[in-house]
């Protein structure tokens, strides 16, 4: 892995506009890709890109919050914020894989979900609350990834998963630095501060048990040499689905409930 960083870089390279992105890491990792389009409720969100494929031959299932790399894209995709059409498609697709005995991929990559008044008054929060209560009983391996940032119930109502990865430079957090500094100290400014503060990176989540395996990049960022970093994403992705070969769809759910109620209990030995 490369020198080690200040939090503040890191969410730095885990914005940067040429970071790996959903199409590119789709384009990458599955091949025989079927994008799939609509929550079949009220319509379609682009910024949640999804479909089946497969994954060194095996079917699956993908999900990712999308972003874009001009203002244009970005405009069209709401930045990455998705609506709550957006987590309705998610959640067709979780139960297609379900129904199909297919394993589920996530990768994340928001700012959060959508704030505005208009996606509230379409039920956003429930949107999310319900991704996290069907995630969380879903017989089906599930493998979230983050990517850049995951920010709010936005990223966790992707991040139910078995297996939670992170690239190296990715954060992870309750909501953004400048919206926590806003919060504090009523200072966008210090967001710097709040980077620290917040044990938002991959190594700090890593040791407070909230992710499961951190995913190298090559120095400076995965933006620099993107072919390394999802190289390096492939093969993780596919020792972790491995490691569910033998287990029934029961035993991922209840292990899969236990892995998010105990986040946050200190260890026996400290308590």
């Amino acid at each position: 892995m490369s020198e080690p960083m200040t939090a503040a870089e890191r969410v730095a390279i885990a914005r940067h506009h040429q970071r790996p992105n959903a199409p590119e890491i789709f384009d990458f990792l599955f091949t025989d890709l079927f994008i799939q389009q609509g929550d079949r409720l009220a319509g379609e969100d682009e910024s949640i890109l999804g479909g089946i494929a497969r994954f060194h031959g095996r079917p699956v299932t993908v999900i990712a919050t999308r972003k874009g790399r001009t203002l244009d894209e970005n405009i069209k995709y709401n930045f990455g914020m998705p609506s709550p059409e957006g987590y309705r498609k998610a959640l067709r697709l979780m139960r297609q894989a379900q129904k199909f005995r297919r394993p589920i991929f996530t990768f994340i990559d928001t700012p959060g979900a959508y704030p505005g008044m208009e996606a509230e008054e379409r039920g956003q929060g429930e949107a999310i609350a319900r991704n996290l209560m069907e995630m969380s009983r879903l017989t089906v391996p599930i493998i979230a990834t983050i990517t850049g940032e995951g920010n709010s119930g936005g990223a966790l109502a992707l991040g139910v998963g078995d297996r939670v990865l992170m690239l190296e430079n990715a954060v992870y957090s309750i909501l953004s630095p400048e919206g926590f500094a806003t919060i504090l100290w009523k200072d966008a400014s210090r967001h710097g501060q709040a980077c620290e503060l917040m044990r938002l990176t991959a190594p700090d989540l890593k040791r407070l048990g909230i992710i499961d395996e951190i995913v190298s990049e090559p120095a400076g960022g995965a933006h620099l040499a993107p072919d390394i970093a999802l190289r390096a994403l492939d093969e993780a992705l596919a020792r972790n689905l491995k490691s569910f070969s033998r287990q029934s769809g029961e035993a991922l759910a209840a292990g899969r409930y236990r892995k998010f109620r105990q986040m946050g209990t200190p260890p026996k030995e400290d308590q």
